[in-house]
């Protein structure tokens, strides 16, 4: 429950931070924002709900950087990290493979790329890692890494696993140890995100 908590806070503090950077005035609070940033939690409630508000909150924020994010490195990064919250215990089974790439094809941000590239790099990496786990996870953890030059495009990478392996209200310890080995590749703290 405390890991859902702090990823709450980092959500609103960073979703606080993009409105600040270039949203209305009076949207952000003087000393907010920063990774850390400590404030009221609004997403209180049962743990159900809470997880719910939070791949809310993570959603919203991703789409107030949408017209930021149209780089073909956080597109291949995105597909990647899509790819490894699929496979993290190992094996993707098809209804599983299905559903991660509808919700990839229903994400707001991601709509910024046409569906078949998105399609087709998602299968990629989930056939390489169903083919050889450790090569892929590998070759997945390179693509991802790409994205590290632009701290915008990293964190949205990071947010962009938590809202698909969040997506049924749960993260698995297998895909929370693959979202902290991203954010390693990525040079981005997995405190910030409660990891």
């Amino acid at each position: 429950m405390a890991m859902w908590d702090r990823l709450k806070e980092q959500a609103k503090g960073l979703q606080q931070q993009a409105q600040g950077a270039r949203g209305p005035a009076g949207q952000r609070q003087p000393g907010t924002g920063g990774p850390g940033a400590s404030g009221g939690s609004g997403a209180s409630g049962g743990s159900g709900g809470s997880k719910e508000k939070l791949v809310g909150l993570l959603k919203s924020q991703l789409g107030s950087l949408k017209t930021e994010l149209k780089s073909g490195a956080y597109r291949d990064a995105s597909m990647a990290m899509c790819a490894l919250v699929a496979a993290a215990d190992g094996s993707v089974d098809p209804a599983e493979r299905h559903h991660v790439e509808n919700l990839i094809l229903q994400n707001d941000v991601l709509q910024n790329f046409p569906p078949e590239q998105l399609r087709q790099r998602f299968n990629k990496h989930v056939d390489q890692l169903t083919f050889n786990f450790q090569q892929g996870k590998a070759d997945a953890m390179q693509e991802i890494a790409k994205a590290a030059k632009k701290p915008v495009e990293a964190k949205a990478v990071v947010q962009t696993g938590f809202v698909i392996a969040g997506a049924d209200g749960y993260i698995a310890p297998a895909e929370a140890q693959v979202l902290r080995e991203a954010c390693m590749a990525l040079g981005v703290s997995p405190q910030e995100f409660g990891l």
